[in-house]
């Protein structure tokens, strides 16, 4: 283990983490821009940063074109994930590190659904793009060339995602959390989209019944870094959100609840997290679904 590596490890590991192997930091990151073993993929929220410029050797998830069924509101299936991990150059044996902008709200997001499909070396560049960028580490608008590989997934895995059915068959079980990461002004229905974003919206604002206000950002430091396991358990137990419980995050389409899904489950160690993709766009539309306002 280089030096730099036994730092990063060492950072994270005295953070408490339940998983700190699943963090690496920018100083590690810039030591294996050369590591063959490794693919780094960017996934941004604005999907334009990687042309202005990315981290050397990166790949670009593009999550409204790579990611998503062309038909249906869904994923893509296992063949067509396994073709997206190929035209990468991934192997079952590579890892990956994943980073974006605004606090690595997609590159969690991605790590959720990576981990559905049963990829496990995975890792998440700790402060993401921003502080990257900050550190005046190097970047390029060059399109890496890569060799496609052979990939194998698995089926995915459905006990990390919750449906709509599963969110109301809980509403009547008082061992089930619900955890809504969105804005106030989403949770009380003063807003029915995400802020600035008036296109996303619902036919109705509110809250599913019994859930917990916590947004996703206030897991992340100022510089987009993690907060510590011990701020992180204070954040979500103070609102008895607890790893004894049965969690179900939801946001508006998914992505920032995957956010939150990370943090329980990588950074705390919570044993049943489920990510409720569907999430209030779907909610919000339900006819006859129950709402608090």
């Amino acid at each position: 283990m280089s030096g730099t590596e036994q730092t990063s490890a060492a950072v994270n590991a005295a953070s408490g983490y339940a998983h700190p192997e699943v963090l690496v930091e920018t100083s590690w990151v810039a030591e294996h821009l050369e590591d063959d073993s490794i693919r780094i993929i960017e996934a941004d929220e604005d999907v334009l940063l990687y042309e202005i410029g990315h981290i050397p050797g990166a790949v670009k998830l593009d999550w409204h074109v790579d990611v998503q069924d062309r038909l249906s509101r869904d994923f893509v299936d296992q063949q067509e994930f396994e073709r997206l991990m190929s035209r990468w150059g991934i192997t079952n044996d590579t890892t990956i590190v994943l980073y974006g902008d605004k606090n690595n709200w997609y590159a969690c997001y991605s790590f959720w659904l990576f981990s559905m499909y049963g990829h496990t070396k995975m890792k998440i560049m700790n402060g993401g793009r921003t502080k990257w960028e900050a550190e005046k580490r190097p970047q390029t608008k060059a399109v890496p060339q890569i060799t496609p590989s052979t990939y194998h997934a698995q089926p995915a895995d459905e006990t990390l995602r919750a449906y709509r059915e599963d969110v109301l068959a809980g509403l009547k079980n008082p061992g089930r959390r619900l955890v809504d990461v969105r804005s106030p002004q989403e949770y009380t229905g003063e807003l029915i989209h995400m802020v600035n974003y008036p296109q996303e919206g619902a036919q109705r604002g509110g809250h599913i019944p019994g859930a917990k206000s916590i947004p996703w950002g206030t897991a992340a430091n100022a510089d987009g870094t993690f907060k510590s396991a011990e701020e992180l358990r204070q954040i979500y137990g103070s609102k008895d959100v607890t790893p004894d419980a049965e969690v179900v995050t939801y946001c508006r389409i998914g992505e920032r609840s995957a956010y939150t899904w990370f943090v329980l489950t990588r950074l705390l160690g919570y044993p049943r997290v489920r990510n409720y993709d569907g999430s209030w766009t779907e909610w919000g539309n339900l006819v006859r679904s129950p709402i608090e306002k």
